[in-house]
């Protein structure tokens, strides 16, 4: 009891440091209403005008006729799409720079596994003696490197992502993955449930890959190495039972953090993420699984379609990443041919989503460490026109990763009750010219700003690096731009800075002046960007998809689904469009 109050004591003192004044807890509102806008429960029909009540950080109430509480900050949602708020289903967001004793990624696992015992430290535990390789850590909780990063959390946040399953990102045994909220008053806020599942690569650097160069540095060897650590694991256990049985009968087993961490795994009560790309690297996952009996579920999943009716009939889900293969700039006339592997991806990736839904496999939508956040929500978009159905698409964002992760009993759809994680949109999320306008992250509201310039995507505020200050080839330069809207020609002018896939930059002109947000480049030339126009009728986004050939540009510029055709040339390449139309 003396301890409990001393605790308690300690606890008390702690909030009183970090907790704000009674006065500001008491002015920041706990109520909201979103009014006159669609919502997607995504469990039931959806509501094509209706008010969803937000209190105390839950959903208190939805529907098409409910009563707006007198005590509510009141959002007008006219024109405006209310989703579940969005799950990334796998990546390191809100991570520390990676923690542990090893890192360095499979190959130095695989090295240290043949080194001697006193360079890769020892494991003894009644009659259990082993070198323990570094980059095997079972033992690491994403949970302890969660860190409250608000500009590293802008980019995911500006995707419409709420909620991310989070996990270290180095070695074969990586450690356990933690399920966070993409904001909160602290870090320890952030968790919604620690060690969520086990995580496992088949190469370095976290994400897959299947070795390189000689052994050790093999899927082969990685494969031994995680079959010796479940072995020893499946040893230690034993060993424990039998302890416990009769202690006086044998030695104590002596405690060893990482084995002890792979006990649940053993016991099928927390599942093995296993990064897994290729056919190849897929089967020794699902091999593995079954070997082992463990609860298994693959992450990337690049060929998964291809063993489809396997993963359905044994059950095993997919984490499918979405970071599709792209060309970011034009190839050198000099260069050497793209490897036909690359062009399959490219074309096939897309595809890969609408694939697993028509065979029946079970799956949830991830980041794959991508670095340009605008590409999650356009590759969701790809995905829906390579034949992935939009209620499907829906889902594998939002029920599903719930359902996955055990909390589809708090989150994952819009019913009272419910945390209020919320993602609004302008449009609906899988068309076009839909954009990501607010989202909620349990009941608080936050302004979805563009990430910061050289801020990296997965890997939270320790990756970022400085733009480049020059503009590299490509779109960079001065543009002037002709819009035809309504048989009228309009006139404004572009100046854009291309760093790699990156577009950033400003407009100016009839529409006035606008900060360039979301650009990239894609294969080809092909260009996507949003930026505010002011019109008569007030302010608005338009987003501008097109082409560059040589130094023109075209293509399609949407605003509120009115589409409107543009052209335009680079001034600095001699005359301007703008010169064009003067000597009509």
């Amino acid at each position: 009891m003396l301890v409990l109050l001393r605790r308690s004591v300690a606890v008390l003192g702690a909030v009183a440091l970090v907790a704000p004044p009674l006065s500001a807890q008491r002015n920041a509102p706990s109520t909201y209403a979103i009014t006159n806008a669609k919502l997607v429960p995504v469990t039931g029909p959806v509501i094509a005008k209706g008010t969803i009540v937000i209190r105390d950080g839950l959903i208190a109430a939805i529907g098409a006729s409910v009563a707006v509480p007198a005590d509510a900050r009141v959002i007008d949602g006219t024109g405006l799409t209310v989703y579940p708020g969005l799950f990334d289903s796998y990546g390191s967001i809100g991570l520390a720079a990676p923690a542990g004793r090893g890192g360095g990624g499979a190959a130095a696992a695989l090295a240290a596994f043949t080194a001697p015992a006193a360079t890769a430290g020892a494991r003894t535990a009644s009659g259990l003696t082993f070198d323990q390789p570094r980059g095997v850590e079972p033992e690491l909780r994403a949970a302890e490197q969660v860190r409250l990063d608000e500009e590293a959390l802008d980019g995911p946040r500006s995707a419409g992502i709420t909620t991310a399953l989070t996990a270290p990102s180095a070695g074969v045994f990586q450690g356990q993955s933690a399920l966070i909220n993409l904001g909160g008053a602290s870090s320890a806020a952030m968790i919604v449930k620690p060690n969520v599942a086990q995580h496992v690569s088949f190469g370095s650097g976290g994400r897959g890959g299947g070795g390189g160069g000689g052994y050790p540095g093999s899927l082969m060897g990685v494969f031994a190495v995680l079959r010796q650590e479940l072995i020893d694991a499946q040893r230690y256990r034993d060993l424990k039972v039998a302890y416990d049985k009769n202690p006086r009968s044998m030695q104590r087993v002596e405690f060893d953090p990482g084995l002890e961490s792979l006990l649940p795994v053993l016991a099928r009560t927390q599942p093995v993420v296993i990064v897994a790309n290729t056919q190849r690297e897929i089967e020794r996952a699902l091999d593995l699984g079954k070997e082992f009996n463990f609860k298994l579920i693959i992450a990337g999943g690049s060929e998964a379609h291809l063993l489809a009716d396997r993963l359905k009939a044994e059950n095993v889900p997919v984490l499918l990443s979405l970071n599709f293969p792209r060309r970011t700039a034009a190839p050198a006339p000099d260069a050497d041919p793209e490897p036909i592997r690359l062009l399959r991806e490219r074309v096939e990736m897309p595809k890969g989503p609408g694939r697993l839904a028509a065979a029946g496999v079970k799956f949830a939508l991830e980041s794959g460490g991508m670095t340009n956040w605008s590409e999650f929500t356009t590759n969701i978009q790809r995905a829906v026109e390579a034949g992935l159905p939009v209620d499907a698409a829906i889902k594998a964002l939002t029920t599903t990763p719930a359902e996955f992760f055990g909390v589809a009993d708090r989150m994952g759809s819009l019913e009272v009750g419910k945390i209020a994680n919320l993602t609004i949109t302008k449009g609906d999320l899988t068309e076009k010219a839909a954009r990501v306008s607010q989202v909620f992250v349990d009941g608080r509201p936050i302004v979805v700003r563009a990430p910061a310039a050289g801020a990296a995507g997965a890997g939270g505020g320790a990756q970022r690096a400085a733009a480049a200050d020059a503009s590299p080839p490509g779109l960079g330069g001065t543009w002037s731009v002709s819009v035809m809207e309504d048989g009228k020609e309009r006139m404004v002018s572009f100046t854009l800075r291309q760093d790699g896939a990156r577009l950033v930059g400003a407009l100016q002109g009839d529409w006035g002046v606008s900060d360039v947000n979301d650009g990239s480049v894609d294969t080809d030339g092909r260009f996507h960007f949003r930026v505010t126009v002011t019109t008569r009728d007030g302010t608005d986004e338009a987003v501008f998809s097109g082409r560059m050939v040589n130094n023109a540009i075209a293509g399609e510029l949407v605003i509120e689904k009115q589409a409107s055709e543009f052209t335009g040339t680079r001034s600095q390449a001699g005359k301007s469009s703008s010169s064009n139309r003067e000597n009509k």
